[in-house]
């Protein structure tokens, strides 16, 4: 898998000596953590067969069985501080929609914060985590993918039919794990050239395919729950909702979870 996933990568693609394949690991992230501590460089890439441990946002598990999807961390070291990256997920989210409409044919939607959908079921999410110095300055960030490539919807649990599909179900032929991973690569790549620059039109390809703005959504906070409409995402990232009283508010990813009134989206 690994020479397969450097034939589909450019010539000019420069971390190849940086990625790392496994045929199974308990989870991308939870490794690369552990590389970072020891030096690992900017651009180290893990990518593993399957993940007996994957895991998203709030603890949640991913589900990554071995040959149906690509299931990639990649680790980088901005020169700035952790108030500069709080739009991170999104410049992911955003170069994840390049990667799939390179190598797939088509170009999902993003659910706030951290989904790739499309036609309201989950295609893959996205975990970034910032690793800080005991004086709070940062060290690195690792971001973590899942992206469901080959699954047909008798693949899925049961419980998870409903809201979960690949790239192969939406385009309708045989999707190739390994020219996925190079694509995510690859947008990743030019992600790190730009993240400190392009502030501004990130966030606005980001809210083009963020298909969360305009929807009815409920806000899970702790037991709480609370009902609105998704105005726009600022520029930091979070959510603007407008409540039944009127009142507007920005929410962090850290904070809420965003569902549909009616449905995964």
């Amino acid at each position: 898998m690994k020479e397969e996933i450097l034939r589909h990568l450019s010539p000019e693609y420069p971390w190849k000596d940086r990625f790392h394949w496994y045929p199974e690991l308990d989870s991308t992230n939870d490794r690369l953590k552990i590389l970072s501590r020891e030096g690992a460089p900017q651009g180290t890439v893990l990518i593993a067969g399957r993940q007996t441990g994957g895991h998203g946002r709030m603890g949640r598990s991913f589900l990554s069985p071995g040959g149906m999807g690509v299931y990639l961390s990649i680790l980088l070291r901005p020169q700035c501080g952790p108030q500069a990256l709080m739009h991170l997920t999104c410049a992911t989210a955003v170069a994840m929609c390049d990667a799939v409409e390179a190598a797939a044919g088509f170009r999902p939607g993003i659910k706030w914060t951290n989904d790739l959908v499309c036609g309201g079921k989950k295609l893959g999410g996205i975990l970034t985590e910032l690793i800080l110095s005991p004086q709070g300055s940062l060290e690195g960030a690792i971001i973590g993918i899942g992206i469901n490539c080959c699954q047909q919807a008798r693949d899925f649990p049961e419980s998870l039919q409903s809201i979960a599909q690949s790239l192969s179900m939406v385009s309708g032929k045989t999707v190739n794990p390994a020219h996925v991973a190079a694509a995510m690569m690859e947008a990743l790549y030019r992600m790190d050239g730009t993240l400190l620059t392009d502030h501004e039109q990130t966030l606005q390809r980001y809210r083009r395919d963020c298909v969360t703005i305009g929807r009815e959504i409920s806000l899970l906070r702790s037991d709480a729950v609370r009902h609105g409409t998704a105005l726009d995402v600022d520029d930091s990232g979070a959510l603007v909702v407008r409540f039944p009283d009127g009142s507007i508010e920005a929410v962090n990813s850290g904070e809420v979870s965003v569902r549909g009134m009616y449905g995964y989206l």
